[in-house]
């Protein structure tokens, strides 16, 4: 029977830690190395209703994406989130792990994915890698269609692709405007606004994007002839990567691993505009 720390390596050969940004915190969060571990549950984030869920499985590891201790806290006590997390996990005897950039930037990491599910080839990192002995790796990727297709067509493949949430895709640029080279970023990704593999191509799919550096963008965009912007939802662009993450675990370690399918988006509903009046 493999030990949590058997399992730790076998994450450390699928997304080494060494790809990971400076600032995140992968990696072990809780739980003792030397107990065996017999089943895994996949998340996108550590909650409540994640933890909960990994227990009721019988799952003896939880592996998210997000690091449920990114920031600092100064307390667990479980009328915090962080604390309820944690306490439901310990005594379930679950233990929790989480790989973020450092399993983004592989060859199988969240942005490929993405990519890949909206049939992009010839697929290249928009940043280059750390490691130029592994140019597959990297922030992000930017790749091809077949053929060109209208805007709206592309959103509407992301959308159908995408689990649903109420934010849906948020699009900047005209609906029949043909695009054909795509660059994409799973998560936040208004950091690599300015980077010349997103300036290149004909659309920039990503989330999290606040107004001012979105408004920037599409205004020089619309001077200049830059690409277009797909805003999704980060949890969604990112709940794609767990089915891959789980085969290759699988693989990897001959356990039963099981894929969580709670939407921990953090929005429940939209209200749009109607021309109809609101009833008082």
């Amino acid at each position: 029977m493999p030990t949590l720390r058997d399992i730790q390596a076998d994450l450390e050969r699928l997304w080494p830690a060494r790809g990971a940004e400076p600032w995140d915190a992968s990696g072990l969060i809780a739980g003792d190395p030397d107990r065996p571990v017999t089943a895994i549950h996949l998340a996108v984030d550590a909650v409540p209703d994640t933890a909960a869920e990994a227990v009721q499985l019988g799952a003896d590891l939880l592996v998210t994406h997000h690091p449920l201790l990114l920031r600092g806290v100064t307390t667990i006590a479980e009328s915090t989130y962080k604390g309820r997390v944690l306490g439901t996990l310990i005594r379930g005897g679950c233990a929790l792990l989480a790989a973020h950039t450092n399993a983004d930037v592989v060859a199988r990491g969240t942005s490929a994915v993405l990519a890949q599910r909206l049939g992009l080839t010839s697929l290249s990192p928009i940043e280059p890698p750390q490691d130029p002995e592994q140019p597959e790796t990297g922030i992000g990727r930017v790749g091809d269609l077949a053929e060109p297709i209208a805007l709206g067509v592309l959103a509407r493949r992301l959308v159908d692709a995408l689990p649903a949430t109420a934010s849906g895709a948020r699009v900047a640029g005209e609906w029949d405007r043909p695009v054909r080279r795509v660059a994409v970023c799973a998560g936040a990704g208004d950091s690599l606004l300015r980077a010349s593999a997103v300036l290149d191509a004909d659309v920039y799919v990503t989330s999290d994007l606040r107004h001012h550096p979105a408004s920037e963008f599409r205004e020089q965009s619309t001077l200049a002839g830059g690409p277009a912007l797909i805003d999704i939802s980060h949890w969604a662009a990112e709940w794609l990567w767990l089915d891959v993450a789980a085969a290759d675990l699988r693989e990897a370690t001959g356990l039963p691993v099981t894929v969580s399918d709670l939407r921990t988006d953090p929005w429940d509903f939209a209200v749009l505009p109607s021309t109809q009046p609101l009833d008082e």
